[in-house]
């Protein structure tokens, strides 16, 4: 059994998880549009940024890394366990290529998070017996970051696994400040964006919209 994380890190608190793409952020470095996610409130950043090479993915982690803890707030790598491992990060983001959540487990120890993308009921029902502490499920709305990971799966599977599982769920695809009352109502703990942040003329100003729905709508219960 899992030590319980912290209230304040566990992602049930988060409301909001901001995934990283550089290649969306109008030009701007991915640190400026990070810093004012988190000058907006974000408190859990996943840094995504697959094309990048481990040397460079290290470089750009200690840059963030001041950032991230001078707001109180998470860091998270995507797929990468090695460099969650190397430095002090607050744990990994799991695909369903990924090293899966059990021997991610195994290797981070209780205390890391681990975070896993999930499709279906059964994905999500895997990653909390693996040992998961979050899910990502998705993509709910049409996205084309998303779209590579089929249709559209909507908001209806998202009461059923509510009802199976006792982990935080974070819906992800397509979310935007307008839609995400709906995503909150149909049982999620929060949700996770990309460029409803990152190609934000003003990211502190989506990030706190996003919030302040995120905040007034119900929430769904997680497992603790």
């Amino acid at each position: 059994m899992l030590n319980p994380i912290p209230d304040t890190r566990h992602p049930s608190s988060w409301g909001l998880y901001v995934i990283t793409d550089r290649s969306r952020t109008k030009g701007r470095p991915l640190e400026v549009v990070v810093d004012a996610a988190l000058a907006g409130g974000a408190k859990a950043i996943q840094l995504r940024e697959k094309d990048l090479s481990t040397r460079d993915l290290y470089k750009l982690i200690e840059r963030l890394l001041p950032l991230v803890r001078g707001r109180g707030a998470h860091l998270l790598i995507n797929d990468r366990v090695d460099l969650t491992l190397a430095l002090p990060i607050d744990g990994v983001h799991l695909a369903r290529t990924s090293l899966p959540p059990a021997e991610t487990r195994a290797l981070l120890g209780p205390t890391r998070l681990i975070g896993v993308s999930c499709h279906s009921l059964e994905e999500a029902i895997e990653a909390e017996r693996g040992g998961a502490d979050f899910i990502v499920f998705g993509p709910l709305f049409p996205t084309p970051s998303k779209a590579a990971y089929g249709s559209p799966v909507g908001l209806t599977q998202i009461k059923e696994m509510r009802r199976q599982i006792r982990l935080p769920i974070l819906g992800i695809g397509g979310v935007t400040t307008p839609n995400a009352a709906s995503v909150m109502a149909s049982g999620t703990d929060g949700v996770a964006v990309i460029s409803a942040v990152m190609m934000a003329d003003d990211p502190a100003d989506a990030v706190s919209a996003l919030l302040r729905v995120i905040r007034s709508t119900p929430r769904g219960i997680a497992g603790h």
